[in-house]
């Protein structure tokens, strides 16, 4: 990677893979409900549809099961569609196509057909959106064989992988972006034209920090949680965490994680959604049936409260994992339960109150 870092948000870095993709790949189109509007996916297709031509920018009608069964059909016959599901929880409504046809496609024709494209879907809490509109599905996705399913966390790997898939992958794509990153400024380094190790590959993990004491496997938002409250940890108490950005929920570096399993002996795994049959599970699994002498102490799962998602700002405060308990089940893990560190209550939800979309 180029040693040139520029400051970058979330949102600028998905709409300049956007910008990238129609203007390098005649074959792109972009659609899905309100693309061309003048909030343009929470900006990230912001004017497009004006500098592209609404035959490649359109938007769709309330039917996602036929429009992707459109994108399917267009990605067989040579354009590359990404589609945009501005709620993870709209995705539902398309599952037949996703998992019985695109997922299956080349396989079932031995090979002889493709289903290029990629499909956008927005998760995560904002003011109070509730149980239909806040869900996280990307261990459902993952379940399948023939998807690839991503959780960027960043601004350099929305830009590496959206890069990727359009220009070489030649498969479904499925991206789940958490609308809390949209705002986030990162330090990027990406350069298409550079040497990076992701570049052959980037629907892989990260290694995102080293440390000696325990191990934490995120993905998406929680990535940067991990990192805060590493940080903070660190800094006070001198408790050394590494972490691991899953990334790629169905395709992670396994190796990667027992490397770094084996050296800490330690384990938490943060992710957005439940952690009953999710990615913790999944995670624990790998572990637990390679080798489950590593672990010096049980792996502990950080995720969201098993009922439906409520409405009620409070209660969805509850809901998601916060800052306080992601510190305290750290220095549990790593001190024990009897530990003396004095610790101050702070939600990371203090973070997100002043929240109000983006709408």
């Amino acid at each position: 990677m180029s040693d040139t870092k520029t400051v970058i948000s979330y949102r600028e870095a998905l709409y300049q893979s956007m910008n990238t993709a129609l203007s390098e790949s005649p074959e792109v189109v972009i659609m899905g409900q309100g693309v061309d509007d003048h909030k343009g996916t929470f900006g990230s297709t912001s004017n497009l549809a004006e500098k592209y031509g609404k035959e490649r920018v359109f938007d769709i009608p309330l039917s996602e099961e036929g429009n992707t069964g459109i994108a399917i059909g267009a990605a067989l016959n040579g354009l590359y569609p990404i589609q945009t599901h501005i709620r993870n929880d709209f995705s539902l409504l398309a599952m037949n196509q996703i998992v019985n046809t695109a997922a299956k496609y080349k396989y079932m024709y031995g090979g002889h057909f493709e289903v290029p494209f990629l499909i956008r879907m927005i998760i995560g809490r904002s003011w109070g959106q509730g149980a239909q509109h806040s869900q996280s599905f990307q261990s459902l996705f993952a379940h399948i064989p023939g998807l690839v399913v991503i959780m960027p966390s960043s601004a350099d790997t929305v830009l590496e992988s959206y890069n990727y898939a359009v220009q070489k992958y030649k498969g479904p794509v499925i991206s789940i972006e958490h609308r809390l990153l949209y705002d986030y400024n990162f330090n990027s380094n990406y350069n298409s034209n550079s040497n990076s190790q992701f570049k052959e590959n980037p629907f892989t993990s990260r290694l995102i920090r080293e440390g000696s004491d325990i191990t934490i496997v995120a993905t998406s938002i929680m990535v940067i949680e991990a990192q805060r409250v590493s940080d903070y940890l660190f800094r006070e108490f001198k408790i050394d965490c590494e972490i691991i950005d899953l990334h790629a929920i169905s395709h992670f570096n396994k190796e990667m994680i027992l490397k770094s399993v084996k050296k800490t002996g330690k384990l938490i795994v943060a992710d957005t959604s439940w952690r009953a049959y999710g990615v913790c599970a999944e995670i624990s699994r790998i572990v637990c049936e390679t080798d489950p002498s590593m672990l010096k102490a049980p792996v502990v799962s950080l995720g969201m409260q098993p009922t439906p998602c409520p409405t009620t700002k409070k209660l969805e405060d509850l809901f998601y994992t916060d800052d306080y308990t992601f510190t305290k089940k750290i220095i549990e893990l790593v001190k024990g339960k009897n530990h003396n560190i004095p610790m101050t209550e702070r939600s990371m939800n203090e973070a997100y109150k002043n929240f109000k979309g983006p709408f």
